[in-house]
């Protein structure tokens, strides 16, 4: 013990001598939790809409006004020529194109039915398709406004109807910040303890103390855990200064406990941080140290969770997600925020968690040479 007192009295003065890591520390979760959850949102909005009106009729007009109303689309240009909002598209001021066709009301009056033609740019594939069901789902409900004003129910209404009411669960008013924020500070949890995990072994070896420490009596294990505490407490000192910005700038306040929050990340960063000395001690430099954690970081978090449903991921994707630590985190932290689980609850995510903290550790440990 007194050895790896010694080693993390070293490794902490070494830490706070260093102005860049504490502005990465301090500054950086700050900035990017105040300005990522404006932009990561799954609601789109401002869908610019060309519209190509060939019938002017009363119909016509109350369908563009549903659609203009919703707060969705955004109308570019209200033309009769087709060729005139294609070109639109083509020069990126519209994303999509609604063809109201001659006799478009003729249609759904005499013969019950009417034909609309929809146009989208697909080259942003994610927009194109959630703008095309936006305007689908309210082309079907005009459709069904304009029906119930047709239809003259008799006293007793033979026809079966099925009505639907819904209710969102543990996330009542669908706020998309109550879903990014915890998955967001993951990430920079993970972003910070490993970049600074992975360059400080490296950095031992660049400056050239790393030679002066082989020929000291200390045991490896001492080695790696005098580097692993120290940024374990900093993970820590991140995930409050990213709590309190949550609760304080977006109103998210826990439904379950801090603690549970806090006792499976301390476990999730013993496995995180292992990894990130894993990377250090096969790396020559601290670029091929950054470049190779950035490598395995891109993977960790578009296989996540965050952005992509695991359940919609292809089967070989999702097999590598229950290998994947922040997809475990990202889970945990919005069962606990959201739907306030306990350390029952977790105790398979822990379980595993574990796992991982004593593969990477040890091979970290392992693959060490220590050299005289």
């Amino acid at each position: 013990m007194r050895t790896l007192r010694f080693l993390l009295q070293k490794e902490y003065r070494q830490i706070f001598r260093d102005k860049s890591i504490l502005r990465v520390i301090l500054v950086m979760p700050v900035i990017q939790l105040l300005v990522l959850p404006w932009a990561a949102d799954y609601e789109m909005k401002n869908i610019k809409l060309a519209i190509v009106d060939l019938d002017h009729s009363v119909y016509a007009r109350q369908l563009v006004n549903k659609i203009s109303s919703s707060g969705y689309f955004q109308l570019t240009s209200y033309t009769a020529s087709y060729k005139e909002a294609l070109s639109e598209i083509e020069s990126d001021k519209a994303d999509l194109i609604l063809q109201i066709p001659l006799h478009f009301e003729r249609s759904l009056v005499k013969e019950d039915k009417s034909t609309l033609f929809m146009a989208i740019n697909a080259i942003n594939g994610a927009k194109a398709n959630l703008g095309g069901v936006y305007l689908r789902n309210i082309i079907q409900d005009y459709n069904r406004v304009v029906r119930m004003e047709w239809i003259q129910f008799p006293k007793f209404n033979p026809e079966t109807q099925i009505e639907i009411v819904s209710s969102n669960w543990y996330n009542p008013l669908m706020n998309y910040k109550y879903f990014m924020v915890p998955g967001i500070l993951v990430i920079l949890l993970t972003l910070v303890g490993s970049n600074l995990a992975a360059v400080n072994i490296v950095k031992e070896k660049e400056i050239g103390t790393i030679e002066q420490i082989n020929v000291t009596p200390i045991k490896k294990y001492h080695f790696v855990l005098g580097k692993l505490i120290p940024f374990w407490t900093i993970g820590l000192v991140v995930l409050t200064i990213g709590l309190l910005i949550s609760r304080l700038f977006y109103g998210i306040i826990p439904v379950g406990s801090f603690i549970t929050i806090y006792v499976f990340a301390a476990v999730y960063l013993l496995a995180v941080l292992g990894l990130g000395l894993l990377v250090s001690t096969y790396s020559v430099n601290q670029q091929q140290a950054m470049l190779l954690s950035f490598f395995l970081m891109m993977i960790f978090i578009l296989l996540g969770g965050l952005y992509t449903s695991i359940d919609s991921m292809p089967v070989w994707a999702q097999w590598i997600t229950k290998f994947n630590p922040v997809s475990y985190f990202i889970e945990v932290m919005r069962m606990v925020i959201l739907k306030g689980s306990s350390l029952g609850d977790i105790k398979f995510h822990i379980l595993k968690m574990f796992g991982f903290a004593l593969v990477f550790n040890s091979w970290a440990i392992l693959s060490y040479r220590k050299r005289s």
